[in-house]
């Protein structure tokens, strides 16, 4: 029997229409799907929702992948395509496996020649590198950093200097409500000729988007608690 497929389904970055941000043939796709594997069901229903799937919601298959799944989970989530039926994995927010546990199936689906095909839509990694007037043929993604000090500042710094070695774009996120305490690292670890952008709401009505030294940025912190944002960094 031939596999099914996994097609890796971006979603909103916010509270935006889905149809503002995906193409008519995601939305397509999307909507002729049955079996989702997503980080959290809730969500993955009012997505499915908004996106004007055609079945009823109790009749779609949601089943969780989150950041305590184990790799057997995921090898067990992989089951019914294995079997012949396409699944669709989501994230809570952009592109899936970018950060995100859906990861663990997408490896897994290559172990076992399961065809992967990604689809377009929001990335707030990529929408800031494109928004920020920084070095974008070199660039790095590290995800989260250290929460406490003094291990943050000193990742801050170790990421600065190898931007300055590499002329490389450092990029990074922070959980929204610790924002406010990672743009305070930030500027009490680098120096202040580096350049910072701090992408913030992206896609949503509120969207902010600015590139500063970060001798620049000290005297007018911008409020980024609770905002998704993302952080990147240039040494001079």
């Amino acid at each position: 029997m031939t596999a099914g497929v996994v097609w890796l389904i971006p979603t909103p970055l916010g509270d935006t229409p889905p149809e503002a941000v995906l193409p008519a043939a995601v939305l397509a796709r999307v909507r002729s799907l049955r079996y989702f594997i997503a980080e959290e069901p809730k969500s993955a229903r009012a997505f499915l929702k908004s996106a004007a799937h055609p079945e009823p919601m109790a009749s779609l298959v949601i089943e969780r992948l989150d950041e305590h799944s184990r790799e057997d989970d995921a090898a067990r989530l992989l089951e019914r395509v294995r079997g012949g039926e396409d699944a669709g994995l989501l994230s809570e927010a952009g592109c899936p496996a970018l950060a995100d546990p859906g990861s663990m199936v997408v490896r897994l689906a290559h172990r076992e020649a399961i065809r992967v095909v990604p689809l377009s839509g929001p990335s707030s990694i990529v929408l800031a590198l494109m928004a920020s007037g920084l070095e974008t043929q070199r660039f790095a993604f590290h995800g989260y950093l250290p929460v406490r000090e003094p291990e943050r500042g000193s990742a801050l710094q170790a990421l600065e200097r190898r931007s300055k070695q590499a002329r490389e774009t450092q990029i990074f996120i922070e959980a929204p409500y610790r924002n406010d305490a990672m743009m305070k690292a930030v500027l009490a670890s680098c120096r202040p000729d580096t350049w910072l952008c701090v992408a913030t709401d992206l896609t949503l009505p509120g969207e902010v988007i600015a590139t500063r030294r970060v001798a620049g940025w000290r005297g007018a912190l911008p409020r980024l608690d609770r905002r998704p944002s993302v952080f990147l960094v240039l040494a001079a």
